[in-house]
């Protein structure tokens, strides 16, 4: 870490964020663990609330409904005026506008989060009352493709200083990753067939039309199941197209769940298509760190996080026909699905790790308070 100031000190923080996910509640807790101040705003119902209550992180609960949320807005106002902050951490775009709010009028330093491509512009409103607002001090981008993207919006005479963007990985841990792969005989999968993961939201980028349109191109005598994980169960156009399949009957839908690692660890590839946006998405990192070769397009941060031939295939978006290459050739070929998902795991265990993110976002907040 970044050497330290002793008259100054380290800096106070007050992260505000939502249900936060395990690799950012793993970052409060190693920020922590260095030695800053840190407290945290987020959301009772998330699944790692307790174990931030139990670590002595948690100063309120909060869930804020929008980004003109008053009582939200009320309550980080209440918690600054409780203790002297030197730096707003705001993980989404909610808590960013409250926080801006919530702290008018003080000098204290603001960091945003970002963690996909696209929706901020200069003719956007929404975006000045968030990334775009004078006060935010950094924009954390968690890919270089969002930094980059970033650094590319430009109206008249108006950009986003290369000075506010900075690149930190979300960081994971292979320990985090240890369930069983689960037993898809539920799904009514032999145990001898190949089968095909993707995990993802229900919305066109994800790209799920183009992995069932690459299915189809396969030899139908190729012993392959498809795996659909997620909300993608409720969307109408996506079954319909799977229902016309030459594979139909090999397309499971399972809905959403709460194993969806377990389910891609019991995979032989898993694939994300998708179409754009994307900035380290976790599901793909989760089947790499149990090992699972991974397909992805070429999209957002998804180049950064898997290296084409060497820890997993890239593709581009939008091509049925190179996506059905790419999975052909790690089901015809399984000591190089083998050989790519070992790279991959060992890819999160040393690329993206969450001390890296510690020390990161530390240096990062080091910086801007002037402790250096």
């Amino acid at each position: 870490m970044t050497d330290i100031n002793p008259e100054k000190g380290l800096p106070t923080i007050l992260c505000l964020t939502d249900s936060c996910d395990l690799p950012e509640s793993e970052l409060f807790i190693g920020l922590k663990n260095a030695g800053f101040d840190i407290d945290v705003m987020c959301n009772p119902k998330g699944r790692n609330y307790q174990r931030l209550v139990d670590e002595g992180l948690v100063a309120q609960p909060m869930a804020l409904k929008s980004r003109f949320d008053k009582a939200g807005t009320a309550a980080i106002h209440d918690q600054l005026t409780k203790k002297d902050y030197d730096i707003i951490h705001a993980y989404n775009p909610r808590s960013l506008a409250c926080g801006l709010r919530a702290s008018k009028g003080t000098d204290i330093r603001v960091v945003a989060y970002r963690g996909v491509i696209g929706n901020i512009s200069f003719l956007n409103p929404e975006s000045w009352i968030t990334f775009l607002h004078p006060r935010v001090s950094t924009i954390v981008c968690v890919a270089d493709a969002i930094k980059d993207h970033l650094a590319s919006l430009r109206f008249l005479w108006m950009r986003i200083p290369d000075t506010k963007l900075r690149r930190i990985y979300k960081g994971h841990d292979l320990a985090w990753y240890q369930e069983t792969p689960a037993d898809l005989s539920e799904f009514g999968i032999p145990k001898d067939a190949l089968v095909i993961c993707c995990t993802g939201r229900n919305v066109p980028r994800k790209g799920v039309d183009d992995l069932i349109n690459a299915l189809g191109l396969l030899p139908k005598e190729t012993n392959v199941h498809l795996l659909l994980v997620g909300d993608v169960i409720e969307n109408q156009e996506i079954k319909s197209l799977a229902n016309q399949s030459t594979f139909a009957d090999r397309i499971h839908f399972t809905g959403y769940r709460n194993d969806a690692p377990a389910l891609a660890a019991a995979s032989h590839v898993f694939v994300l298509p998708s179409k754009g946006r994307e900035g380290l998405p976790r599901a793909v990192i989760e089947a790499m760190a149990y090992g699972v070769a991974p397909v992805v397009t070429n999209v957002g941060g998804m180049p950064e996080l898997v290296e084409d031939g060497v820890s997993g295939l890239v593709v581009p978006p939008e091509d049925p026909e190179s996506l059905a290459a790419a999975i052909a050739r790690l089901i015809n070929d399984p000591g190089l699905a083998q050989k790519l998902g070992a790279s991959a795991r060992a890819r999160i265990a040393s690329d993206f790790h969450t001390s890296q993110t510690v020390a990161q976002t530390a240096k990062l907040y080091v910086e801007l308070s002037g402790s250096e």
